[in-house]
């Protein structure tokens, strides 16, 4: 940063789902986030949205703990120019990081494409269908999707609603490109039905396993002909460089909030690119503000 902010704003929303959305590890009617919004002396603003959810099921942050982590230890530290010292909350220090380099490059008018070194204008976007209880009913929010023009359809499973529920979707759609993602909810004795899915021609299956098995993803990799893809285990750099090696996957899904923001997200895609790993970026129910 070339200059500090002048201030920090915290502010707390809520905002209603059109459509419940089911994972493994629950179901969202509607979202809540911590918004940061940091002011510059001139009167400029850049903004940033922390991930977290309400309650800790995703990882081990949720808003309560990151409105306080965020007010009591990052902004302060930011506000001082000095460097925080906290150990963890990725998400919460991945939201203040946003929002200060949103206002640097507002304020020089320079877009976040043109800074991160990008090369297009728009890149194609998938979808991530939750977990529906009728298969009619997931079949016609997928077609909803497809007719709408996503690139990608992204199925939430879980154990009892996994092999037999894709293979429907897949019947329906025979040429869409289309994956699942667990969210960590099978163990390695629970993941034998997976090895089903080879049959129905996905573009990978997302972290089947626990964030931190990574032996049991080496070994479910080295049985699965569907390239894996992590996405909870990767937290770092040094991480992915890990399960890149090891062979604990062929796919890395990177998100900015789990990872800590842009910088360490970058040094991700450098890891992947350099390995020849496809690299893909994921979201977690963001408002406008995230997503941007």
């Amino acid at each position: 940063m070339s200059e500090g902010p002048a201030a920090v704003e915290l502010l707390r929303v809520r905002l209603p789902l059109k459509r419940p959305f089911t994972t493994s590890f629950g179901t969202s009617a509607d979202k809540e986030c911590v918004l940061v919004r940091a002011i510059g002396s001139d009167g400029a603003e850049g903004w940033g949205e922390c991930t977290a959810m309400e309650a800790p099921r995703y990882s081990g942050e949720w808003n309560d703990g990151a409105w306080l982590v965020l007010r009591d230890h990052l902004i302060p530290a930011a506000l001082a120019g000095r460097p925080s010292g906290i150990r963890g909350h990725p998400m919460a220090e991945a939201a203040l990081e946003v929002a200060l380099v949103d206002l640097e490059l507002r304020s020089k008018g320079v877009s976040l494409a043109k800074h991160l070194g990008g090369v297009r204008d728009r890149v194609p976007c998938g979808v991530s269908v939750g977990i529906e209880d009728r298969i009619d009913d997931l079949l016609e929010v997928v077609s909803g999707f497809v007719a709408a023009g996503y690139r990608r359809v992204k199925l939430k499973i879980e154990p009892g609603r996994d092999a037999a529920v894709v293979r429907a979707v897949r019947d329906a759609f025979p040429d869409a490109p289309l994956s699942v993602d667990a969210n960590a909810a099978y163990t390695r004795e629970t993941a034998e039905v997976l090895l089903e899915l080879d049959e129905l021609g996905l573009e990978y299956v997302e972290q089947p396993l626990p964030e931190d098995d990574l032996l049991g993803h080496i070994e479910l990799q080295r049985r699965m002909a569907t390239p894996l893809c992590l996405d909870e285990t990767v937290t770092s750099a040094r991480v992915a460089r890990g399960a890149i090696e090891l062979e604990a996957c062929r796919i890395i899904n990177v998100k900015l909030g789990r990872v800590g923001g842009l910088v360490e997200a970058l040094r991700i895609h450098v890891v992947a690119r350099e390995a020849g790993v496809p690299l893909w970026v994921g979201g977690m129910l963001e408002t406008g503000v995230g997503r941007a």
